[in-house]
């Protein structure tokens, strides 16, 4: 039987994907009626400025005291895409102490203080969904928490950044430079106008934490994951992948390790084969590839940003929250129970592609070749070119601890024959 009396939410924060809930709140309210099975009506939305005019929103609605809006009694469900910790974490604290039930979009938040938010949304009996978090409009942590939770996930490897993918994909189809299409996905909207938190891979390393933690239900904050930006990627790192028949990619990696006891988690430009899935994502798209024991190798793909994507991941855990709601249940929480610690970089077994200016004359490569025996580090393939004296060697790795590969490279720094080590990438997707 249809419940008459509306679900009343607030709406905190108002910019381009809080203003896009509004729009789909007023007009899909049928569609949303009937799938909850009661009315939802936006009780209020709390902004920091006021007077701007906010096509489609009731002017009476708007209002800047976040804190007095979730406190007046009658609110059923808080949604929060204010984003950053603070006032986002006070709110939402504030949310769950008067009853409540919360969806947010807040990367930064719950990658740091996640666990301290499902624990008072548990203490209180309230819900905390989040999926429009890590990858926009791509159903993906309801999938892993629920439809993959009587399964054991072993990897997950993604890119879940659009920004750094557009900028990647002009580099490798247009041959553009790094700061060349950094400027074109400025001017196309795809990049803020400090691109910092997406080039330098703290958006992504913030999203892994938190797809980690569902993944193998441990706790992972976002100081646990390794992050390296893709600032140094160059054009002629792109023609070094090309010839090795691979493309280079922002990557989320998360990893259970082989005895079951530990998992790491990083962020960081890897060279990939072009024969992998992940290698054809183009443009601002995301895609994240999970590995489970039983479901074996899944891909989720499409748009992982903007107002309508993400709005579309808010709108969808609004439904849910609001069903649990009216059957007076609520949904998963945290799941923490195996408790692993998480390894450091330096543990995680990879392949790297180095790229070395040299001296052109003879003995070097026998030089380096010592150098990485030295450090247990087997050499796949080597490449050299070289005249008037100097040389490019381009050394291909067979798998070993990255602890391992970087003493390598901090020892080949000293060779007298190395006049410096030109690129660094590593190599996944094999």
């Amino acid at each position: 039987m249809m419940r008459t009396r509306p679900l009343k939410v607030a709406l905190l924060g108002c910019g381009v994907v809080g203003s896009e809930v509004a729009r789909i709140m007023t007009t899909h309210a049928d569609d949303l009626t009937a799938r909850i099975g009661a009315p939802v009506e936006l009780a209020g939305v709390a902004v920091r400025r006021p007077s701007k005019v906010r096509e489609g929103i009731d002017p009476a609605l708007v209002t800047t005291d976040a804190t007095a809006l979730l406190k007046r009694g009658d609110i059923d469900v808080a949604i929060e895409v204010i984003g950053g910790i603070e006032p986002a974490r006070t709110l939402i604290t504030t949310a769950f102490e008067h009853g409540i039930s919360v969806v947010s979009a807040n990367k930064a938040l719950l990658a740091q203080d996640g666990a301290a938010l499902h624990a008072a949304a548990e203490q209180a009996g309230l819900d905390l969904y989040y999926e429009a978090a890590v990858a926009g409009a791509i159903p993906l942590v309801r999938p892993m928490r629920e439809s993959l939770a009587g399964d054991k996930i072993n990897r997950v490897m993604g890119i879940v950044n659009g920004t750094t993918n557009f900028i990647l994909d002009k580099m490798d189809s247009t041959g553009a430079g790094y700061q060349e299409a950094l400027d074109e996905a400025t001017a196309l909207g795809y990049a803020e106008a400090d691109p910092t938190a997406d080039v330098e891979g703290y958006d992504a390393a913030a999203k892994a934490a938190i797809l980690a933690g569902i993944a193998f239900h441990t706790r992972v904050r976002l100081d646990d994951v390794y992050r390296e930006g893709m600032t140094e990627v160059s054009a002629a790192d792109f023609a070094s992948a090309k010839r090795m028949g691979c493309t280079i990619k922002l990557l989320a990696i998360l990893e259970r390790a082989a005895d079951g006891e530990s998992v790491t988690a990083r962020v960081h430009p890897a060279m990939i084969p072009l024969t992998h899935p992940l290698a054809s994502v183009r443009e601002a798209y995301n895609a994240v590839f999970v590995e489970a024991e039983a479901a074996g190798r899944l891909m989720f793909y499409g748009p992982g940003a903007g107002g309508s994507p993400t709005a579309s991941a808010v709108l969808g855990d609004l439904v849910a929250v609001c069903r649990n709601k009216l059957a007076e249940a609520t949904g998963p929480g945290e799941s923490a129970y195996t408790q692993l610690p998480v390894s450091p970089m330096g543990d995680v077994v990879t392949r790297y592609h180095i790229s070395l200016d040299v001296a052109d004359k003879p003995g070097v490569l026998a030089q380096v070749a010592t150098t990485f025996a030295e450090h247990g580090v087997s050499i796949d393939t080597v490449r050299q070119q070289g005249k008037d004296g100097e040389a490019s060697l381009v050394v291909v790795t067979h798998r070993a601890p990255d602890a391992a590969l970087s003493g390598t490279v901090e020892a080949l720094r000293k060779l007298d024959t190395v006049r410096g080590v030109a690129s660094i990438m590593r190599v996944e997707g094999e």
